[in-house]
């Protein structure tokens, strides 16, 4: 029987790479995941940072993503090789695709092309075949952990099976040699709930892209607002787990002191048509990307994120780094980010009262408003990705070289044939990354 190698995208040179580059060389990093640019969300913005950050710091990174049908795949440098995988479409997220559990044909392709490490984003069939394929060949494995699909059963009649999703999750990652999570709250959470060796994998912002200098008059004037008018952003997927409908009071409310407001909503998803119908004079512009993305976070006054199911929350910061005081729940992004009424205010997690207050509070001085969004982009250039992806690197620089310190004393002593490979001593932070 032939073997299937998979795909490697157009223009992609597949160039060889050597097994177990250590200390100073690159490593050879396979990263699976089900969703990536153009795609548009949280997961695959990440996803592209790490990949980018990773090649450009000298590793060879392969990888893995579920094909997408009339989608060109997009060249790359030569430290990046792309294999398609096959993958069906995911019901209710359109453009979305889960990959197919393909595990013989990565189990061959790591094979031919050892890896170093594995890093695996997303929980899916494809998910769960790279981890076993790793696992059977001895390559240590980070799961990230970007989705907190146990708080989405409830906003979709699934939550009789909230026990058994957590649980699927936990043994999911405690497969793993290590799960990364975007916060210090999130690590000691899943700690608690029985998830081992977690460790923080931050989130940066691109500060080359968002910026209050991307603000366009005129691209306010086309909604209906002057430089006087208070503008409403969203920026997410317009669904039920998003919590919107408080986003809506907020606006009414708001409204009903400044009937000039205007509400921006960016984004798509199956909430967007029953809020064009219910609220005509909301603007529902659908998903943005890159500059354009950019130039509409910059041309809003106030951020209003009633989100309560996010594990980080990119929008955030990206709303925050283009000066927009943000208004949110008081976990994720917005508890390290935000200083109240100095660039927004996070309130108690679920206080809906209070959210409305609070971006109520704002709403009364357009200077002091403006004068919170400077403060906020301000307060976020030291954010970017550099410093994160230098953090990570060294936690896959530290996790494969005590595999192989592990290792090499395993087969060295035979008197001890079960010693653990999967303890990896990640120093005297607890979980954080060295």
């Amino acid at each position: 029987m032939p073997v299937d190698r998979g795909e490697t995208a157009p223009g992609m040179q597949q160039a060889p790479l050597e097994s177990a580059r250590i200390g100073q060389a690159g490593l050879a990093i396979g990263v699976v995941t089900e969703t990536y640019p153009p795609e548009i969300n949280g997961v695959a913005n990440t996803m592209h940072h790490l990949v980018e950050g990773l090649a450009e710091r000298g590793h060879h990174v392969r990888l893995i993503r579920p094909r997408q049908p009339g989608l060109p795949a997009q060249q790359r440098t030569s430290a990046i090789t792309i294999q398609l995988v096959p993958g069906l479409p995911i019901p209710g997220y359109p453009g979305l695709r889960f990959g197919l559990p393909v595990y013989w044909r990565l189990r061959r392709a790591w094979e031919s092309s050892p890896m170093d490490l594995v890093y695996i984003a997303t929980e899916g069939p494809l998910g769960h075949a790279a981890l076993a394929a790793a696992n059977a060949l001895g390559i240590p494995s980070v799961t990230g952990f970007h989705t907190q699909f146990q708080h989405y059963g409830p906003h979709y009649g699934l939550g009789l099976f909230t026990r058994q999703i957590e649980e699927t999750l936990r043994q999911f990652h405690n497969r793993s040699d290590m799960t990364l999570v975007p916060t210090v709250e999130l690590r000691d959470e899943l700690s608690r709930q029985g998830f081992q060796n977690v460790a923080v994998f931050g989130r940066g912002v691109d500060l080359r892209l968002f910026s209050p200098q991307r603000r366009d008059p005129e691209l306010r004037r086309t909604w209906g607002g002057g430089e006087d008018t208070l503008i409403l952003m969203h920026v997410g997927r317009l669904a039920p787990e998003k919590n919107l409908a408080l986003a809506l009071r907020a606006y009414a409310t708001i409204r009903a002191t400044r009937p000039e407001t205007r509400l921006v909503l960016i984004g798509d998803g199956p909430e967007r048509e029953r809020i064009q119908l219910d609220h005509p004079e909301i603007l529902c512009l659908g998903a943005k990307s890159g500059e354009d993305l950019a130039r509409h976070y910059a041309s809003g006054d106030l951020f209003l994120f009633p989100s309560l199911t996010e594990t980080y929350g990119n929008v955030v910061a990206e709303a925050l780094a283009s000066g927009l005081p943000v208004i949110a729940f008081d976990y994720a992004a917005a508890r390290s980010l935000i200083r109240a009424g100095h660039n927004g205010s996070s309130v108690p997690f679920g206080d809906e009262a209070a959210f409305i207050a609070a971006a109520l509070s704002f709403t009364h001085d357009l200077e002091r408003l403006r004068g919170a969004g400077a403060r906020a982009a301000r307060g976020m250039q030291a954010s970017g990705w550099e410093s994160v992806i230098e953090e990570v690197e060294s936690c896959l620089y530290r996790l494969v070289q005590g595999r192989r310190a592990l290792a090499s004393r395993a087969s060295s002593d035979v008197s001890s044939p079960s010693v653990n490979i999967t303890a990896i001593d990640v120093g005297e932070n607890h979980g954080r990354l060295p």
